[in-house]
């Protein structure tokens, strides 16, 4: 059985440029998010502050983590979804303490190790922090990371194979993403097919599933991550869930 994971992205919390919403209307949103998922069959969600626009590179306010503990922690309540914690751009140590205390089992981590070009500058690895506060915490929190990351340019730039190798292996990735260059865009399949032939921990496809290609990366991946534009209310990036969609695909993959 495929693990899909759906996308509840958030808008723009408190601190945020654009932030308009109040936080029991933000809490709101997130129910309503979390049961259009559910209801669709899916079975795992990643909370992520997708409305935060420009991001921190590596480090958020304090009122983004209160924020998103609080939204993390009512969708653990009010759903059976497995429940993930992505902090943009890259705050993984802030999305591991989020998830222990929200009751959330793993978290997404844009840059593990290495280190990117990105838009909010030079992002480095942040795997020796992150690991070391699970192991403080006891936690038992996953770490799904992502290898060349999307909207980055990898500055230690070996072959993607090679980069899963490292990421699996003294990363301590639990789950090794592959993603096209930009969210709209999917991995190459052959990208999937190097990744998946040396990496002994699940895939996870992390940008660009459609309804049109999800069968095929159904076939390649152990798992999708999903919430491009088919899978939003009108096509709007970052809106609404559009259960409709999000049925399609559960059932096609489980066929």
């Amino acid at each position: 059985m495929k693990l899909i994971i759906g996308m509840i992205h958030m808008p723009p919390l408190p601190g945020a440029p654009n932030n308009s919403n109040s936080m029991d209307e933000l809490l709101e949103y997130a129910r309503n998010e979390a049961r259009t998922l559910e209801e669709a069959g899916v079975w795992a969600c990643i909370v992520e502050n997708l409305g935060d626009y420009p991001f921190f590179k590596e480090e958020v306010p304090p009122v983004t983590v209160s924020a998103m503990t609080l939204i993390a922690r009512e969708v653990r309540k009010s759903s059976s979804l497995i429940v993930g914690v992505n902090v943009l751009r890259n705050a993984c140590y802030q999305a591991l303490s989020i998830a222990h205390i929200a009751d959330a089992q793993f978290i997404r981590c844009n840059v593990l190790n290495g280190a990117y070009a990105t838009d909010q500058g030079i992002v480095e690895g942040r795997g020796a922090q992150v690991l070391r506060l699970r192991k403080e915490l006891g936690s038992k929190v996953q770490i799904f990371a992502d290898v060349h990351v999307k909207h980055a340019y990898p500055l230690y730039n070996v072959p993607v194979e090679v980069a899963a190798q490292d990421l699996a292996e003294r990363g301590g990735a639990d789950a090794v993403i592959v993603s096209g260059p930009r969210s709209p865009v999917p991995p190459e399949i052959e990208r999937v097919k190097k990744v998946k032939e040396v990496v002994r921990k699940p895939v996870l496809i992390g940008s660009g599933i459609s309804l049109n290609n999800y069968r095929e990366y159904c076939d390649k991946a152990d798992g999708l991550i999903v919430g491009e534009t088919d899978f939003k209310v009108n096509g709007e990036i970052g809106g609404r869930s559009l259960g409709e969609s999000y049925k399609k695909l559960v059932q096609g993959c489980r066929g």
